[in-house]
């Protein structure tokens, strides 16, 4: 030990490393007789071993204070025994910067301390609510490193801040990154039907057998940003410098943590109020196992972060949903299988997806996705029936069984142009049954331009174009992220397709119209019968602002064209069709100029969204003559013609 440092030790009531003025608090947890200690590394190689004492110990805990010149600039381990390990609390961790470099975590990753200064200018976490979000879901390393994402630095953090203008062009509010914590990526390989340790010989002489863990779903260094992520030589300042980045251009910053079974609760709790004080992050996905809902909900420092959760038990839901703010988040698991099997054509469904798509909650938000990491993306839905994982190594039998899709008559790509054309329309479908739906929306990347993982619904170890997304610039695609913005576009101007109270289904304030009604064919009585595929669903806008307009969509998902009647309006309004899914996106307004009076038949094409929108309306002045012909012509179409049913 340096004879110039001073120690002295402390008794600690909480884990952790505190910097200090030349010198460094360490608090650790330690449990055994054995000796337990911190392994200080200096640049020329030195090695100091500074043992914890009981004159520093609180119950499992030990504090030591290290005073002097040079300390901050060393690396470190703790022991204990003979074994040598990863501080879990460091706060930056070397032996990782290079992706996809095997090593054996802890001996061989030390523990930092990064004294980079950064200026937040300002910032602070955005706050914006779960009615008013869209998030976009986002794999660090994937969503940059194909060669058409056209960035300098692929698969970063810096590589997300160029793409910024994009992202506020498509009109997200969120993106939520798959872990970007410190982890480990490099898998044990299969060699000759067997699972090697993590070695030279398994890991950089094979290539072909090198397994990638590109998703994180594991233990790992959680207080640390992962270097391999970062293009310059401190992760710290990069990932800082893209959420206040992101923040300055009204973005918020999510983070998707997943904890094993042997994470404690209290450390969780640490570290999700680490990264909110330390980076500024407005919001958590949470995953894996003993998640402290109860400790989230009671926690004040957290009541504006926003923590999504896949699924809590009764008690959990309770606890969440009496903080007073709405905070918490609930995947709404129905939302991708039932939606999915509608889109398809099943039958059974029409009452199902009408309470999906009012699905709200008063004090816990509802997430709604069709397609995520996991499982196929959401191009693939309409393109592949069976799962093609074989390339994962795992002889096709990792990955979900059942993907409730249907692949439009051929299976995986084709030019047959019946079959693209018919994809192009279900896909527009799919997004228009996403963000038109009460819930908070979240979009996969890439899914807004078609992006495939050609059939694989388990990509977590493809480090490749399986794997990343694949910028197209094409037609089709160009349809597509023309469709998205629209219908983000929309959803954003109109409160009454994102509201934060329910809906009740009922005229509550005597406006003439219930707040969201339901339809079919004939307007005021919806077919829920089994074989129903087609429902039609009217917003009235007065619920949201007395001067906005009311909504009404019809979802057609039989094959076959129906005529369908669209409600009565008050005088002085009328109809107008803002999309038609069978039809081009031939601008970003998507407003085709066809209007429709009261009491109006329209034909809607098979398998097909229409979205109508009130406006002020008044018919021209017509003359006694010409008014004569049209009350004898609407005489006579109400004589001759019955609205169709099922």
């Amino acid at each position: 030990m340096r004879s110039d440092w001073k120690i002295t030790f402390f008794k600690p009531d909480i884990p952790g490393i505190f910097p200090i003025l030349n010198g460094i608090r360490f608090a650790a947890e330690f449990s055994g007789d054995e000796e337990c200690g911190i392994i200080l590394y200096e640049s020329n190689g030195a090695e100091n071993r500074l043992p914890f004492s009981k004159e520093g110990k609180r119950g499992l805990l030990y504090g030591m204070q290290i005073v002097g010149e040079g300390v901050l600039k060393c690396r470190y381990h703790f022991y204990q025994g003979n074994d040598i390990y990863t501080d879990p609390y460091a706060t930056a961790v070397s032996g990782l910067e290079k992706w996809g470099e095997a090593t054996r975590i802890p001996r061989s990753n030390y523990g930092y301390f990064d004294a980079t200064e950064f200026d937040w200018e300002d910032d602070a976490p955005l706050e914006i609510p779960f009615e008013d979000s869209i998030i976009y879901g986002v794999n660090v390393r994937a969503f940059t490193m194909h060669k058409s994402s056209g960035v300098r630095h692929k698969g970063t953090f810096e590589g997300i801040v160029e793409k910024i203008p994009y992202l506020k062009a498509l009109g997200i509010t969120a993106i939520e990154l798959m872990p970007c914590y410190e982890y480990e990526e490099c898998m044990p390989c299969i060699s000759y039907g067997q699972v090697n340790d993590f070695s030279p010989e398994c890991t950089k002489t094979d290539s072909d057998k090198k397994r990638i863990n590109c998703w994180g779903f594991q233990s790992g260094c959680y207080f640390s940003p992962k270097a391999s992520f970062s293009a310059g030589k401190s992760p710290q300042y990069s990932f800082k410098s893209m959420v206040r980045k992101l923040h300055q251009n009204g973005i918020e910053v999510m983070m998707h943590f997943y904890f094993p079974p042997t994470i404690k609760q209290l450390y969780m709790l640490q570290v999700l109020k680490f990264w909110v004080n330390e980076y500024h992050i407005d919001g958590f996905r949470l995953s894996g196992f003993h998640i402290p809902i109860r400790l989230l909900a009671e926690d004040a420092a957290l009541r504006s972060t926003k923590i999504r959760i896949s699924y809590l038990t009764d008690d959990e839901l309770q606890v969440a949903d009496n903080t007073g703010f709405k905070n918490f988040a609930i995947d709404s698991l129905q939302f991708k299988n039932d939606m999915r099997r509608f889109l398809k054509g099943d039958e059974g469904l029409a009452n199902q997806v009408l309470n999906l798509q009012r699905l709200n909650h008063e004090g816990i938000a509802v997430i709604n996705y069709l397609a995520d990491y996991d499982g196929f993306s959401l191009y693939d839905c309409v393109s592949y029936e069976k799962k093609h994982n074989t390339d994962n190594g795992e002889n096709n039998r990792d990955g979900v069984e059942i993907n409730y899709t249907w692949n439009c008559g051929i299976e995986g790509d084709t030019r047959k142009k019946s079959v693209t054309e018919l994809r192009l329309k279900q896909l527009k479908n799919a997004l228009s049954f996403l963000f038109l739906s009460q819930g908070t929306p979240f979009l996969f990347s890439g899914d807004e331009f078609a992006n495939t993982r050609f059939g694989n619904n388990n990509v977590y170890c493809q480090d490749n174009d399986t794997g990343w997304i694949k910028w197209k610039d094409n037609r089709f695609s160009n349809e597509i992220l023309t469709y998205t913005k629209f219908l983000i576009s929309l959803r954003k101007a109109n409160r009454i397709l994102h509201l934060k109270e329910p809906l009740k289904v009922m005229d509550s304030r005597g406006l003439g119209y219930p707040d969201i009604s339901y339809h079919g064919t004939e307007a005021w009585r919806p077919d829920l019968s089994y074989i129903s595929r087609m429902v039609g669903i009217m917003l009235c806008g007065q619920y949201a602002n007395a001067s906005d307009a009311s909504f009404y969509f019809v979802f057609n998902m039989h094959w076959e064209p129906h005529r369908f009647a669209l409600p009565k309006l008050p005088k002085g309004s009328a109809w107008i069709k803002l999309a038609d899914t069978s039809q081009p996106s031939e601008n970003k307004e998507m407003v085709t100029g066809e209007t429709h009076e009261t009491e109006t038949l329209v034909t809607l094409d098979g398998r097909t969204v229409a979205i109508y929108q009130s406006i002020p309306y008044l018919p021209p002045k017509q003359s006694k003559n010409k008014k004569k012909k049209l009350k004898q012509a609407k005489e006579k179409r109400q004589n001759n013609e019955s609205l169709e049913t099922f």
